[in-house]
């Protein structure tokens, strides 16, 4: 079943960042359309949520094989983009997404802020937004690939 989330706070940012750890992409896939104040991008995101049953495996993920997904993600109520070592004019560069976080630019009371997108060892790209308002939702269905993201143990 196809993922679709809706994110309005802190919250639902960390679950869109934890179903976006290690999606990968193309910054030709990024865009920011300040006329409409929304920036958008789409990636391919690894499927970490594993249909399972009675200690078997179901369904799409029968065949034990890790999957990934097309996906995209848009925030609105965007008034800036800052990017950080990554090269809006590389449409090719490939990227993989670490993580997404919030950070609140005032008091309680000010949804306001900056919501970063950490990528792994190219940069880091920062949307400034008067609230957090956006989508993600899966493009297609879910296709095998072959392996799954590793991360190094740390010290």
């Amino acid at each position: 079943m196809p993922l679709a989330l809706q994110v309005h706070d802190e919250e639902d940012l960390s679950v869109i960042s934890a179903h976006l750890q290690d999606a990968v992409g193309v910054v030709g896939d990024m865009t920011y359309l300040p006329k409409q104040r929304r920036f958008a991008l789409v990636v391919n995101r690894f499927v970490w949520l594993e249909g399972q049953k009675e200690g078997k495996k179901k369904g799409l993920f029968a065949d034990r094989r890790p999957h990934r997904v097309r996906t995209g993600l848009h925030f609105d109520g965007v008034e800036a983009v800052k990017v950080k070592n990554l090269s809006p004019t590389e449409k090719d560069a490939a990227f993989e997404l670490l993580a997404i976080r919030f950070e609140n630019a005032g008091g309680s009371d000010d949804p306001s802020g900056t919501i970063e997108l950490d990528f792994a060892g190219i940069g880091t790209l920062r949307l400034e937004v008067e609230c957090i308002e956006g989508m993600l939702q899966d493009m297609g269905e879910p296709y095998p690939v072959k392996s799954k993201p590793r991360h190094p143990a740390s010290g």
